[in-house]
């Protein structure tokens, strides 16, 4: 009945994610005072990898702290789908909910294990809010098929596992909640290049074949460029560009502003411009695209 009743609900979740005129400030009133979001407005669409970059400082986790109120704006208000967070709010009303289908993954999520079963970790979650605990432990094994990891690891201890299997472990916790929305604070750190590699093709997945909204912050844009829809540039506590990756990664005024290299195949477009061949207003993601639009250039010339 409660899982029943938590379903049950006025708002809907898989809307666009507004910001208008959000604001946010750590160490008021103290000598260490920082503006880290300066009245920014910005929508998330709905069913969309969505990227959002900047250098150190400008804004980005901050802002994607706001979508499951973990903090709240100073100014404005933070609308997910049609659930409100009006400014200064002092205890939002139905935060479960909200949490259930906003999954916030920080960095290094494995930190957040504490259970002595991976199946217990992965269940946490769904039982805290109210799910039927056997059904929750049935789920387990696909869970972890999920994440690519095998169903037999559901009795072993998560503290055995390697680093990146831990970050599996505690995604595919944040994944039981079966929230609409699952927003990733540099979800790629610290791993190996296959890790990341596989950690980038696991989010793909979940937003093509699942309709998942993908929300992910990151520093490397090889992966911006691998598999968003959608870019939000943000610089000194503002948004102050959104496009595609490939308006974006064309655009070298735009990354000189924000001191942000773009990836490596748009680093060599630009480099090709500066020789005469511009391929830099294409859309491409892999080499092998970069490569037939360098042919098409050089046989038109």
């Amino acid at each position: 009945m409660k899982l029943l009743k938590a379903k049950q609900t006025l708002y809907d979740f898989k809307a666009p994610i507004e910001f208008t005129n959000v604001s946010y400030t750590y160490g008021w009133g103290t000598p260490f005072e920082f503006k880290a979001l300066d009245n920014a407005n910005l929508t998330i669409k709905e069913g969309k990898i969505t990227a959002v970059i900047g250098m150190t400082g400008s804004g980005k986790s901050t802002l994607i702290q706001l979508t499951n109120g973990l903090i709240i704006t100073e100014t404005g208000k933070t609308v997910v789908g049609n659930f409100p967070i009006i400014a200064k709010t002092k205890k939002i009303k139905m935060v479960k909910e909200l949490r259930r289908e906003i999954g916030l993954v920080f960095q290094f999520p494995e930190y957040q294990l504490f259970q002595d079963t991976i199946e217990k970790d992965i269940a946490f979650g769904p039982i805290n809010l109210g799910a039927d605990k056997t059904e929750s432990f049935k789920k387990v094994p696909e869970l972890l098929k999920t994440v690519d990891l095998p169903e037999d690891y559901a009795k072993r201890s998560p503290f055995d596992l390697s680093g990146g299997q831990k970050r599996r472990v505690a995604i595919a916790g944040i994944i039981a909640m079966d929230g609409n929305t699952l927003v990733l604070d540099e979800p790629t750190g610290g791993l190996d290049p296959q890790g990341e590699e596989d950690f980038m093709k696991l989010f793909y997945n979940l937003n093509k074949e699942k309709n998942k909204r993908i929300i992910i912050v990151t520093h490397n844009m090889d992966h911006v460029l691998q598999i968003a829809d959608e870019v939000i540039v943000m610089h000194k506590g503002k948004v102050i560009s959104v496009g595609t990756p490939f308006e974006v990664f064309s655009n070298s005024e735009l990354l000189k502003t924000i001191e942000i290299e773009p990836p490596k195949l748009y680093k060599l477009a630009h480099k090709l411009k500066d020789k005469g061949i511009d391929v830099t207003g294409k859309k491409f993601r892999t080499i092998e695209e970069l490569a037939m639009y360098i042919k098409e250039s050089k046989n038109r010339r």
